[in-house]
């Protein structure tokens, strides 16, 4: 018989239980007692006999992932531990071996911060609304005498997920692109080397050693200064391209030749167009923050395009739904049918590495006719009281065509913004596109004054 598992405090869930995954400091809110519980918890839950478990390079991920394990094993459930693994690895791993999953990440935080993102079997989401407030509430109760008898096996299948990853696109046609990748000493320094390493490319690592005290920078590249370093090196030997990594290596962003940051917009369009020249006319999923060139480049490629909530759960669902090859997120989530609906920001950076290899031009002129309006990039403002916020901005543009699928969003013909709440904070997050930069401060400077 396994030992009791300690109840976790609802107030320690509170905090660290969010939308989508369980995150939080290390181990004042997120500590190896409550990884216990949560393993438990999400074995319980699962009722599955297997659940395969991997951890990114953080120190504290030692310790976690092996409470965790324990926790499972106290149902009398196997583990397969991967060991340290980029969550769409994780992801593939779910799928591949058909079991629920486990991914000790924290993703592009502070080194100071560890987490769980938790999938059913073939990667299906774990979130609000499907299975983690069960989970949280299972973790909350403990165990008095959970039966036991659950075991523990290492299993490798980074080669196995290298060759899938290579399988969505034509090895032959890739030309010998130089190519950068900063993968921010997070989890890129493992499945990068595995997935080039039999390709044409000329590349070059930058901070590829795992370490989760991140000595560089931090593992954020949606923030422009944490491309400066990418962007200055692939200037300065002329590569053709520089992929940039979050801390699990889940998203890419993309820097041209000339250093310039690709929005994950543009990257969501141009690998919309090369997946409907591969599987055919048919659904594309993007999220309603991406630009309008999205869905207009969809269907000049001969797509539908859905526009979905942001989210990897929703997207996920309306992908099983609508039955859509790809989607993609501006925050450089791209999802792909064949990767089991999952997201793996290496596909994504190994199509646009097919096509860049196809035009015979650099990327900024093969981006050019998408790159079709200017935006104000997401501007995130605390206030008091969201919904009487939310209201009070929705009243002042009463005459344009508002929908409310995710916070509120307004078309106001040749521009149009979305206002929506942070799922963690009394934040409200605005994303804003307009023909060009000065019709976008104008528009953000009268939006912005009605959220004070």
């Amino acid at each position: 018989m396994a030992a009791r598992i300690d109840p976790v405090s609802t107030g320690v869930l509170a905090g660290i239980v969010k939308a989508y995954d369980i995150r939080g400091i290390c181990p004042e809110e997120l500590s190896p007692t409550v990884a216990r519980g949560i393993g438990y918890a999400f074995a319980a839950w699962s009722t599955a006999p297997q659940i395969v478990m991997a951890r990114d390079m953080r120190p504290s991920g030692v310790s976690l992932a092996e409470a965790f394990a324990d926790g499972v094993q106290a149902v009398g459930v196997d583990v397969i531990d991967i060991g340290l693994a980029s969550t769409d690895l994780l992801y593939f791993a779910s799928g591949h071996l058909a079991m629920p999953g486990a991914m000790l990440t924290a993703s592009h935080n502070p080194a100071s911060y560890n987490g769980i993102k938790l999938c059913g079997p073939g990667a299906a989401p774990v979130g609000a609304g499907s299975g983690l407030d069960e989970i949280a509430e299972r973790a909350a109760r403990g165990a008095s005498s959970p039966p036991g008898g659950g075991r523990l096996s290492r299993r490798d299948l980074l080669d196995t997920f290298a060759a899938h990853v290579r399988s969505f696109v034509d090895v032959s046609g890739l030309e010998s692109l130089r190519v950068v990748a900063d993968t921010a000493n997070g989890m890129g320094g493992l499945v990068v080397p595995a997935v080039f390493g039999p390709l044409p490319f000329e590349w070059e690592l930058m901070y590829g050693e795992l370490d989760g005290t991140f000595p560089n920078h931090p593992a954020d590249p949606i923030q422009p200064e944490n491309l400066v370093d990418l962007s200055e090196r692939v200037r300065g030997i002329g590569a053709d391209v520089g992929l940039a990594f979050d801390g699990d290596a889940d998203r890419v962003f993309l820097v041209d030749e000339r250093g310039r940051a690709v929005s994950g917009s543009l990257l969501t369009a141009l690998v919309a167009q090369a997946m409907l020249r591969r599987s055919g006319p048919g659904p594309i999923l993007h999220n309603l923050i991406c630009s309008r060139a999205v869905p207009e480049a969809i269907v000049e490629a001969g797509g539908r395009p859905v526009r979905t909530r942001v989210g990897h759960s929703f997207i996920k669902a309306e992908m099983a739904r609508t039955g859509a090859a790809f989607g993609g997120e501006h925050s450089g989530h791209y999802y792909f049918a064949d990767n089991y609906r999952a997201d793996s920001g290496l596909i994504a950076a190994l199509v646009a590495l097919e096509q860049l290899s196809a035009a015979q031009m650099p990327l900024s002129e093969l981006l050019a006719p998408l790159d079709r309006y200017a935006s104000s990039g997401e501007i995130n403002t605390r206030v008091a009281d969201v919904d009487e916020v939310l209201r009070r901005v929705g009243a002042h543009f009463s005459l344009f065509p508002q929908d409310h699928l995710d916070g509120l969003t307004v078309d106001g013909g040749d521009w149009w913004f979305n206002l929506r709440p942070s799922n963690t904070e009394p934040l409200l997050r605005l994303n804003l596109e307009a023909p060009d930069a000065p019709a976008v401060a104008e528009r953000v400077s009268e939006i912005t004054t009605l959220l004070a």
